[in-house]
């Protein structure tokens, strides 16, 4: 079980959720006989010490989160190598070592498609809010560092140490001072248009310039896994 969402990305407002996402392991049984097992599970929790916070748990069974590593999805691996562990594991480690092959080119397209969605969200908004621009800027420089370095980077502070796009570190401030639905009254729509798609485009270039492989390799090590863990 990690942290994900604004606390993994570098940009948590005073209210925003704790996105909690993990893995759990069906007994064989369950996975075996004619009953629905739970592949998925989702709660939305209140927390009593502090009124108003909630947590977001979303949890896979380890079959359908291998199935998932093997897919051009990026929030599955920034998942899997988020730095803010919950609950950890030896197979955790393991997941995470056999991750590293299961990393391509085409998790591109992830990040393009998400950044696009991000910006159209942006784009009809009225009035404009912080975060779907920051989830723009931060998912083409995650996808920027992925083609370059292999690497999941999901944190957007990080990410732009090597940007250095100060307009960036001043929509974090924005977000982190602010409420998660914190508003942009005096946003340059033209500016930040000309910047995603020249970030776009650097993405682009980085993808067919990138030594990452065309698929992954990982497949038969996390089948191993899936065994080992369904105690068979």
């Amino acid at each position: 079980m990690t942290i994900s969402g604004a606390h993994l990305y570098g940009f948590p407002s005073h209210d925003s959720d704790y996105d909690l996402r993990g893995a759990h392991v069906l007994p064989a049984s369950e996975v075996l006989s004619l009953r629905q097992a739970d592949e998925t599970i989702e709660r939305m929790h209140e927390t009593e010490t502090a009124p108003g916070d909630s947590i977001d748990l979303v949890t896979h069974d380890v079959k359908k989160f291998m199935r998932l590593m093997l897919k051009r999805n990026g929030y599955i691996l920034e998942q899997l190598y988020s730095p803010l562990v919950v609950v950890t594991s030896p197979e955790h480690d393991e997941l995470k070592a056999i991750g590293q092959r299961c990393i391509t080119r085409h998790h591109v397209h992830h990040y393009l498609g998400f950044a696009h969605n991000q910006w159209k969200l942006f784009r009809r908004q009225n009035p404009r809010r912080v975060k779907p621009l920051l989830y723009v800027y931060r998912v083409l420089l995650t996808g920027i560092h992925l083609m370059r370095t292999g690497r999941i980077e999901a944190n957007l502070r990080i990410t732009n140490e090597s940007f250095c796009l100060s307009y960036v570190d001043e929509l974090i401030e924005r977000k982190f001072e602010g409420a998660e639905q914190s508003l942009l009254d005096d946003v340059d729509v033209t500016f930040h248009e000309a910047e995603y798609l020249r970030l776009v485009a650097m993405l682009r270039r980085e993808a067919e310039a990138t030594d990452l492989p065309d698929e992954a390799s990982g497949k038969d090590e996390l089948s191993d896994l899936l065994v080992q863990l369904r105690g068979i």
